[in-house]
């Protein structure tokens, strides 16, 4: 993976957190880094090339009006006044490839000096055990701060830990013993669809980038949400409000005014024009 940067600039060393959108169900990561880029006032320091993400291209995505950047598949903002950078994703991972690209990623965050790592994907809501909507959104969490995925700050703002974690679970286990060097892609060839079967929440993007990112020794925390596709603006918004919370972020007064998110120029074509009402 390699770090393009644009003309005349650069990763801030003051951020060092840095948020990281996993693709899933309702591409709630990805919206929550579009809030997060477009509320806080950041600006493209650069864009990340891998051979593992499928090559996409599109217009200005933040605005206030189209000026014609175009944007790509991973790109890099710094939020100076809040420490924080974002990468952006806006393509898949080739298929079969997620472990290769969990594994570079790792290695270029390891050696940016970033000392905190968000990561931000959602779940799917059919295979929610236990359903708990009567405070809304729940927010779940993963974290390397203890063996078992614990963390006391995140239990402290009233989120559960992922219960399906367990770190000696098969897909889990080899998910760390990759991470680790101790096994090679070839050796979990062989068993690798019936792991997905066998477990769901083991086999999506969030898992190989929270495993290999903690074998770096870097501080990992994963918020999640359940979801299901269609509009998950809301579903946005409540993540994006979680990750304040976490990394204690104030409302800056160049982007979120009066409480509210600034919506990026992308989201006003995200699911075409308002239906003709008098159809009903």
């Amino acid at each position: 993976m390699e770090f393009v940067p644009e003309e005349g600039k650069h990763l801030h060393e003051d951020c060092s957190t840095l948020i990281l959108p996993a693709l899933s169900i309702g591409n709630v990561g990805q919206l929550v880094a579009d809030l997060l880029i477009s509320s806080m006032g950041s600006e493209r320091v650069g864009y990340l090339d891998d051979p593992n993400v499928l090559p996409c291209v599109g217009n200005d995505a933040y605005g206030p009006f189209p000026q014609g950047d175009l944007a790509l598949p991973l790109e890099a903002y710094d939020s100076p006044s809040n420490a924080l950078t974002i990468i952006q994703q806006r393509s898949p991972v080739v298929k079969g490839m997620m472990i290769e690209f969990a594994k570079n990623m790792a290695d270029f965050l390891a050696g940016s000096g970033k000392k905190h790592i968000v990561v931000l994907s959602s779940l799917d809501f059919g295979k929610w055990q236990k359903v708990d909507m009567s405070s809304g959104l729940q927010i779940y969490y993963l974290s390397s701060s203890n063996s078992n995925g614990t963390d006391e700050n995140c239990e402290q703002l009233g989120w559960k830990k992922l219960q399906e974690y367990d770190p000696s679970q098969m897909h889990w286990k080899y998910l760390s013993d990759l991470a680790e060097g101790n096994v090679t892609v070839e050796d979990i060839t062989s068993v690798e669809d019936e792991l997905e079967e066998e477990n769901y929440y083991a086999s999506l993007p969030f898992a190989a980038l929270f495993s290999f990112l903690k074998a770096k020794g870097l501080k990992v925390t994963c918020l999640l949400c359940y979801c299901s596709e269609g509009d998950n603006i809301s579903d946005a918004f409540q993540l994006g409000d979680a990750v304040c919370k976490l990394l204690q972020l104030s409302h800056p007064t160049t982007g979120i005014e009066g409480g509210k998110w600034r919506v990026p120029l992308s989201w006003m074509s995200v699911y075409g024009p308002p239906p003709d009402v008098s159809i009903f």
